[in-house]
């Protein structure tokens, strides 16, 4: 990844203020073009082993760098990172996909279904109810839990409704997202091989997507 991408954001960072940002337009600009090469990248090696990303390019997957503020404590215009969401439909999408997020402090891959909507959560509760021992299998996989850990996201208190208390289950059924996570330093961010590290995340993760996303179409 070109090392001006983290340079202006940790500029940015540091003088997060309309004046700033306007006087250094063009270094925004510039940051953001070579963004969407790299997530160009990502998407077109993709699709070479998941085809139901559908035909994305990176100016519908990337997030704006605008920060909305009407509801906020935190009054900065600016977010401090770039981030797109690789997925059929882009980055408004409700299917599963793929997610790569690059700040001065927090660099990461990541995917599965994040907040998804009321009916898309019941269907991918009633998939894994259905079918826990293939989920389990995913989620289990040696690479998988090698390069994950566990799936993350914010939890129930109690068991959803609709879906038995004892079922072996449930702790996961409790989730309200599936998503998963790997974390990179800024050394191997700026490394030449660190799009082979995060398409290798993405990968690891396909079958995990498969499972939501068969949920979330049935």
């Amino acid at each position: 990844m070109d090392k001006i991408i983290l340079k202006f954001l940790k500029d940015l960072e540091k003088n997060n203020n309309r004046d700033w940002f306007n006087e250094h337009k063009k270094q925004y600009e510039a940051a953001r073009f070579e963004m969407e090469k790299f997530v160009d990248h990502l998407i077109l090696n993709i699709r070479s082993f998941d085809q139901d990303i559908g035909d994305l390019t990176a100016k519908n997957t990337m997030f704006r760098i605008y920060r909305d503020v009407r509801f906020s404590k935190d009054k900065t215009p600016y977010k401090t990172y770039f981030s797109a969401y690789m997925a059929d439909g882009g980055r408004k999408s409700e299917m599963a996909g793929y997610y790569v997020h690059i700040s001065p402090d927090t660099c990461f891959a990541g995917g599965g279904s994040y907040h998804p909507s009321g009916e898309n959560l019941k269907k991918i509760r009633s998939e894994i109810y259905y079918n826990l021992d293939e989920f389990k299998g995913i989620i289990s996989d040696a690479k998988f839990k090698r390069v994950f850990g566990e799936v993350k996201g914010e939890r129930l208190k109690r068991p959803p409704p609709g879906f038995p208390k004892d079922f072996e289950g449930i702790e996961t059924l409790k989730l309200k997202d599936f998503t998963v996570i790997q974390y990179f330093d800024e050394k191997d961010v700026i490394q030449p091989n660190f799009d082979q590290s995060v398409l290798d995340v993405f990968r690891t993760m396909k079958p995990f997507n498969n499972f939501l996303n068969r949920a979330i179409n049935g």
